[in-house]
C-alpha cells in the first residue's frame, strides 16, 4: 500500500550531558492515557486560518500577504474600538486595546460550522458573523470577534475578567475551543480559562497551581497543540499537557524545572518541530522537550531573560532553531545574543551580540529582543529578519537581517523607536519580500526585505506593540489604548 504522507520519525528520546544542570519533575494525572503523540506531523497546516501566536508550532509565520509591485502606501480599512478598564491594579492601569504579543486570530468557519454557531450561540452573535471572524484579546478583559471585511463586532465580547496580554489559540481540530490567559490580576480568579465558540459555554477554568514552583500565575504564553495534545507554558514555571477529546480537555501531565535551585518563569510561547518542544524562558534558559515523556533533552543558557518566542526550521532533517534574549538581568548594560542552535542537540551554529541597554522611559524598560524573528523566503531565502532594540537615543530600534547560515548581518534599518512587535511578509508575483512591522511610538513600515530600504513610513496608532497578521494584501493589529485596525498594504 502507498501513501502520498510523508513518514515522519520522532526524534530521539535522550537526555544529553547539558540536562544534568537541570532539576527537573515530571507528574503524570492520567495514567491510563499514554503520553505518546498520536500525530507528529502540523495540525496547523491544513488547518484555515491562524489560529495560534505566529500562526504554526514552528512560530515561523507562514501565511503571508499578498501584494502587486512594489508596496508604498499603507490605507486604513477600519478600526475597530474595544472598551478600557480602568482597574487600578498592583501593577498599574491597563486601559484597553491590545498589549505584547497580543497577535490577534483568524478563524474560517465553513457554513455547517457558522450554522451551528448561529443556533447555539445565537444570544451571542450579530448580523455581522460571517466566515472569516478576527478574534483578539484585549488589555481591558474581554475577547473581541469582528468580521474580517467590516469591521463590525460579529458577536458580543466575552468578559474574562483580567488583562489579555498575550496571544490565545484556538485549536486547529475547530472543536471550537479557544485557549486564553490572563495576564495581570485584575481580579480573582485568576490564571488560565477555557472557552466554547460554538455555544459560548466555559469548558475550564484554571486558577492559582499550588504545586507550581513559582509563584506568578500570569498565561502570556500561546497555546499549541501537537497530535491529541494541547501545550500551555505558564508564567508559574510549568509546562501544561492537556489531553483533548472533541471539546472534552483534561490535564495530562506536567513538567517543572529549576535551575541553579531558581525556577523561572515562560512569558514566550513554546516552539515544536515533531515531538521536541523548545522553551525559552525569563532567566536566559532554552530547554529542549521530548513532548511525548516531558523530560528536558538539552539545556542551553542564553544570558538573559529571553521572552522573545523561539524559532524553529527543519535543514536535511535536522532542527535548528533561533532566538535571542533581552538586556535585563546584565544590568544597564550589556548585549542581545541572537543564536542559531541545532535543535537536536543544543550545540551553538552561530552567535552575534548586538550592544543594548535599559532606558528609563517614565519606568525602566529592557533593551534586545521582544520581537520574534521572520524567516524570509522569495529573493530573501537564506535570511531571517527581526526588531532588535538597542534603546540609545538615536538608535532606538533596528530591523535586522540575518544570514542564516553564517549569522552575518547583512544590513540593519532604522526604525524611530523601539519595537516588540513582530514583523509580517509580504510577496508580490516577483517573490519580491516586503516586510511590514511597527514600532510603540505608532508606526507602520513597509520594507523591502532584499536591501532594508523603507519604502512608507506613516504614524497610525498609539503603541503597536502587539503582532500583526498578515491576511490577503492586509494586517489586522492592535495598538494600546482602543483600537484594533485593519490596514491595506498597496
Amino acid at each position: 500500500m502507498t501513501t502520498d504522507e510523508p513518514i515522519i520519525m520522532a526524534y530521539p528520546d535522550t537526555m544529553l550531558s547539558s540536562v544534568k544542570q537541570v532539576d527537573f519533575r515530571v507528574d503524570t494525572f492520567l495514567n491510563d492515557i499514554s503520553g505518546s503523540l498520536l500525530q507528529l506531523t502540523d495540525c496547523y497546516e491544513k488547518a484555515p486560518g491562524i489560529l495560534t501566536f505566529r500562526g504554526a508550532p514552528t512560530r515561523n509565520m507562514p501565511f503571508s500577504g499578498r501584494v502587486k509591485g512594489t508596496p508604498s502606501k499603507v490605507s486604513v480599512e477600519w478600526v475597530f474600538k474595544t472598551d478600557v478598564d480602568t482597574t487600578r491594579t498592583d501593577y498599574g492601569v491597563w486601559g484597553g486595546g491590545t498589549g505584547w504579543t497580543g497577535q490577534p486570530l483568524l478563524a474560517e468557519w465553513d457554513n455547517e460550522q457558522l450554522n451551528r454557531i448561529r443556533t447555539s450561540a445565537s444570544e451571542y452573535v450579530t448580523d455581522h458573523l460571517s466566515n472569516r471572524e478576527i478574534i483578539v484579546g484585549s488589555l481591558c478583559g474581554k475577547v473581541y470577534f469582528i468580521d474580517y471585511l467590516t469591521g463590525k463586532a460579529s458577536r458580543k465580547s466575552y468578559n474574562v475578567g483580567n488583562p489579555i496580554k498575550g496571544t490565545m489559540s484556538l485549536d486547529p481540530t475547530y472543536c471550537g475551543n479557544l485557549y486564553i490567559g490572563h495576564g495581570v490580576p485584575a481580579r480573582q480568579p485568576f490564571g488560565a480559562l477555557i472557552v466554547n465558540l460554538f455555544d459560548h459555554r466555559r469548558v475550564d477554568t484554571f486558577g492559582r497551581d499550588s504545586k507550581a514552583w513559582r509563584g506568578w500565575g500570569a498565561y502570556d504564553s500561546s497555546p499549541v497543540r501537537v497530535g491529541q495534545f494541547m501545550f500551555r507554558p505558564g508564567e508559574n514555571g510549568t509546562l501544561y499537557k492537556l489531553w483533548t477529546d472533541g471539546d472534552t480537555v483534561r490535564l495530562h501531565s506536567t513538567l517543572r524545572y529549576r535551575i541553579n535551585g531558581a525556577a523561572p518563569g515562560f512569558e514566550s510561547s513554546m516552539a515544536v518541530s515533531r515531538n521536541y518542544g523548545y522553551l525559552s524562558d525569563n532567566h536566559g534558559n532554552i530547554v529542549a522537550v521530548n513532548l511525548e515523556t516531558m523530560r528536558p533533552v538539552w539545556h542551553y543558557r542564553n544570558h538573559d531573560d529571553t521572552d522573545a518566542t523561539i524559532v524553529v526550521e527543519e535543514e536535511n532533517g535536522i532542527p535548528f532553531i533561533y532566538t535571542g534574549c533581552e538586556i535585563d538581568k546584565q544590568g544597564d548594560n550589556g548585549f542581545c545574543y541572537f543564536v542559531k542552535l541545532n535543535g537536536l542537540t543544543g550545540e551553538v551554529v552561530w552567535e552575534q551580540k548586538i550592544e543594548g541597554r535599559k532606558a528609563e522611559l517614565g519606568k525602566t524598560t529592557e533593551g534586545g529582543m521582544f520581537a520574534t524573528p521572520l524567516i524570509g523566503h522569495g529573493d530573501c531565502e537564506g535570511l531571517i529578519f527581526s526588531n532588535i532594540s538597542p534603546m540609545q537615543p538615536g538608535n532606538w530600534c533596528n530591523l535586522i537581517a540575518f544570514d542564516k547560515a553564517t549569522g552575518e548581518i547583512r544590513y540593519r534599518t532604522p526604525l524611530k523607536f523601539y519595537s516588540w512587535s513582530s514583523p509580517v511578509a509580504f510577496y508580490n508575483e516577483k517573490s519580491e519580500m516586503f516586510i511590514v512591522t511597527g514600532d510603540t511610538y505608532g508606526n507602520i513600515y513597509i520594507i523591502s526585505g532584499k536591501d532594508g530600504k523603507v519604502l512608507h513610513r506613516s504614524q497610525i496608532g498609539n503603541n503597536f506593540e502587539s503582532s500583526p497578521i498578515a491576511v490577503d494584501s492586509c494586517i489586522i493589529v492592535g495598538s494600546r489604548g482602543q483600537e484594533i485596525y485593519k490596514l491595506s498594504i498597496q
